[in-house]
C-alpha cells in the first residue's frame, strides 16, 4: 500500500517537490532554482522549459534522497505561481514565447485600452478582479498581439494557454486542464458558472480554444509520464496561496491566513458567498470534487520578501536575508522611517500602477539598523492595510491569523505583526503549507485521507505571538504609515 503523497511545488524563484507522510511531516524532498529574465524594466519572464527540467529534476532527486519508489505514493498534487502565462504549440509542446510572471508590469498600456471609458473593474462582478497587469489575460493578448503570427495560429486552434499548473499537467498527462483557483485569476473566469467568460475573451480578444478545460481542485486528472513518478495519479491543483490556505485548514468562513514569500497574500476564507471589495479580489479558494466551490476575498502584496532580497542583493546591507532582524533588533525603532516597497505599483489595497517606492523620514541620524526596520515593518503594514480592506466587507472580524512562508522565521516580524494587528499571529508546526496543501488536495482526490476533519486535527501550532503594543500607538505609527504611502503615488 502507498504510505505517501508527492507534491509539485513551482514557486516564481524555485521548483521543489516535497514527500509527505499520513501525518503530513516531510518526508523527503528537493529544490532547484530556475533563471530570472528581465528583457527590459519592468518586464520578468521565465523559461518554460527549464522550469519543466526543474520539474523533472527535483522529483527525481527527492525520490533518490529517500530510497521511495513510484508506487510508494499514493498519488500526485500540484502548486504553482499563479497569472504567470505561457503559450504553446499544441503539436510540438514548444512555448511560443518565455513565459510571462505575475510580477510583469508590460501590459500597462493594454490594461488602459482594455478598460476604456468602463474602467479597470468593468469585469469586476463577473471574474472577481480589477483589469491589472498582475493577472494572465492581458499577459496572453500581449503575447497575440507582439509575438509574429501567433494570432493567426491561436485563431487556427494550433496553440494552447496555460498558467504554470496547465503547463505541468500537460506534460506530465498530455491533459490541457487547470484547476478553478488558477482559472479564478486569469481575469477570464465566471466565478459563478465556474466556466470561461465570454465577454472577457471577447474584450480581450481571446481565442476560447486556446483555454485548458476548468476542473476542480481535487480529482485525478490522468496518470504521470516522462518523470520518475510515472503511473501515479495526478490529483490535486491548487495556486499558491490558495494551498497555502487549505494546508492551514482554513475550511470554516472566517478562518485567514498570511503567506509571506516574495510577496505576501492575506486569504479569507468566505464560503460559499462570492464576497465583492473594492480593495480586494474575490477568488475561488477551492473546490473538491462535485462539492460546491469555496471562495476567498484576497490581499496581494507585491513586494515584502522581496524587499529583502533588494536589501542583499542591491544595497549589499546584508550579506543574507535572515541577517535582516539581527541588523534590525540594534535600534529601538525605525527611527521616523517608512520604507514603501511600490517597485513596479502597488497591489491591495490600493491598485495604482503608478506609485513606485519611497525611503521617507530619513534624517542624519538614520543608519541601517532603521532601513532594515522599516523594510521588515513594511510587510506588516501592508499586510494590517489588507485586513483593515477585509474586515470592511467581511462579517466575521479577524479573531488570529495563521501564518506560513519563509518570512515567519523572522521572530521581530512576527511579534510585530500582532502589535500592529492587535490579534494573535500563529505559526504552525509545519510550516510548508503550500505543497500540504497541494497534497492535501491529492490526497482526498484517492482517498489517503478521509476527510477535511482528519486535516484539521493533524494541523498543530507552533508558535504564537501575543500583541503587546498599546492602541494609541499602533494608530499613529498607522496614520505615519498610510502618510507614507500617499508620497509613493502619482509618480509616473
Amino acid at each position: 500500500m502507498a504510505d505517501y503523497i508527492g507534491a509539485i511545488d513551482q514557486g516564481t524563484t524555485s521548483t521543489r517537490f516535497m514527500v509527505f507522510d499520513r501525518d503530513g511531516r516531510i518526508v523527503t524532498s528537493d529544490q532547484r532554482e530556475h533563471e530570472q529574465i528581465n528583457p527590459r524594466a519592468g518586464w520578468v519572464e521565465h523559461d518554460a522549459n527549464e522550469i519543466w527540467t526543474r520539474t523533472r529534476e527535483v522529483i527525481g532527486g527527492a525520490l533518490a534522497n529517500s530510497n521511495l519508489e513510484a508506487g510508494d505514493l499514493a498519488a500526485i498534487g500540484i502548486t504553482n505561481q499563479r497569472e504567470t502565462t505561457v503559450v504553446w504549440d499544441r503539436e510540438t509542446g514548444d512555448p511560443v514565447y518565455n513565459a510571462i510572471v505575475w510580477q510583469d508590469t508590460r501590459t500597462d498600456e493594454i490594461v488602459r485600452e482594455l478598460a476604456g471609458d468602463g474602467g479597470v473593474d468593468r469585469l469586476r462582478e463577473r471574474v472577481g478582479l480589477p483589469l491589472s497587469t498582475y493577472f494572465a489575460g492581458p499577459k496572453v493578448k500581449w503575447i497575440l498581439d507582439n509575438v509574429e503570427g501567433t494570432r493567426e495560429r491561436a485563431e487556427a486552434g494550433e496553440l494552447a494557454f496555460g498558467t504554470i499548473d496547465s503547463w505541468l499537467l500537460w506534460n506530465l498527462t498530455g491533459q490541457h486542464l487547470t484547476d478553478v483557483t488558477n482559472a479564478s485569476r486569469t481575469l477570464l473566469m465566471d466565478l459563478e458558472t465556474l466556466d470561461w467568460h465570454e465577454p472577457a475573451l471577447e474584450l480581450m480578444g481571446i481565442p476560447r480554444s486556446m483555454l485548458p478545460e476548468i476542473r476542480s481542485s481535487s480529482e485525478p486528472y490522468g496518470e504521470a509520464s516522462g518523470t520518475a513518478i510515472g503511473g501515479r495519479p495526478v490529483a490535486g491543483v491548487l495556486g499558491d496561496q490558495q494551498a497555502a490556505l487549505f494546508g492551514q485548514t482554513c475550511f470554516d468562513r472566517g478562518d485567514a491566513k498570511n503567506t509571506y514569500g516574495t510577496g505576501s497574500f492575506l486569504l479569507v476564507n468566505t464560503g460559499a458567498e462570492v464576497v465583492h471589495s473594492g480593495a480586494l479580489l474575490t477568488s475561488v479558494g477551492y473546490k473538491l470534487g462535485d462539492g460546491k466551490a469555496t471562495y476567498v476575498l484576497e490581499g496581494s502584496i507585491a513586494v515584502t520578501g522581496a524587499l529583502i532580497q533588494w536589501l542583499r542583493d542591491r544595497l549589499q546591507i546584508i550579506g543574507t536575508a535572515p541577517e535582516v532582524e539581527e541588523l534590525a533588533r540594534t535600534v529601538d525603532d525605525n527611527g521616523g522611517v517608512y520604507f514603501v516597497p511600490a517597485f513596479s505599483g502597488l497591489f491591495a489595497p490600493h491598485w495604482r500602477d503608478d506609485a513606485r517606492g519611497v525611503l521617507i523620514g530619513l534624517t542624519a541620524y538614520a543608519g541601517r539598523g532603521h532601513i532594515a526596520r522599516a523594510a521588515l515593518e513594511a510587510t506588516a503594514w501592508q499586510s494590517r492595510e489588507v485586513v483593515d480592506a477585509a474586515n470592511a466587507v467581511a462579517d466575521v472580524p479577524f479573531t488570529d491569523l495563521r501564518v506560513d512562508g519563509g518570512m515567519t522565521g523572522n521572530e521581530l516580524l512576527m511579534q510585530f505583526q500582532a502589535d500592529v494587528l492587535g490579534v494573535p499571529v500563529i505559526r504552525p508546526e509545519i510550516t510548508e503549507t503550500t505543497a500540504l496543501g497541494a497534497a492535501y488536495a491529492a490526497g482526498l482526490a484517492v482517498g489517503f485521507w478521509e476527510n477535511q476533519d482528519e486535516l484539521r486535527e493533524r494541523w498543530s501550532e507552533d508558535k504564537r505571538w501575543e500583541p503587546n503594543m498599546d492602541e494609541d500607538v499602533r494608530e499613529r505609527e498607522y496614520a505615519r504609515w498610510k502618510k507614507a504611502v500617499e508620497r509613493s503615488l502619482g509618480w509616473l
